[in-house]
């Protein structure tokens, strides 16, 4: 089974989160499922950096990475995916949809009412769990 290794963020911006969400999928168990943004930790990168990267090429905004999160390991039918998740702030509320079909910036209380990727599911608890 092929293990991927990402990196997303918790991007905050004034008590709000970042959600977005995937576009169609031939996987339907992530086809339009909305996320924590960020990708694919590529050879060489440390994880804030591959982070950084990503949010920069998916989003066109800068973060400030606060701390590391939490790691979440999820089976998919397909693969295995380790996700390390860090908390950041953002810039700006203001964004550029480069990979996502839609994003939402909502408080910790209004999360469980997007429909999440399963792997991201374990934050979201968690965050609301914390308050």
């Amino acid at each position: 089974m092929k293990k991927i290794e990402v990196v997303a963020g918790i991007i905050k911006y004034e008590n709000k989160i970042l959600c977005v969400q995937r576009g169609e999928s031939k996987l339907q168990y992530i086809s339009k499922k909305f996320e924590f943004p960020g990708g694919k930790i590529e050879q060489g990168e440390t994880k804030e950096i591959a982070l950084i990267r990503e949010i920069q090429e998916e989003l066109d905004i800068k973060i400030t990475i606060k701390n590391e999160y939490m790691t979440v390991e999820h089976q998919y039918p397909d693969f295995h995916l380790v996700m390390y998740t860090f908390i950041c702030n953002a810039n700006s509320i203001e964004l550029k949809l480069n990979e996502h079909i839609s994003h939402e910036w909502l408080y910790i209380n209004e999360l469980k009412k997007l429909d999440w990727a399963a792997a991201d599911i374990p934050i979201v608890d968690k965050l609301i769990a914390n308050g």
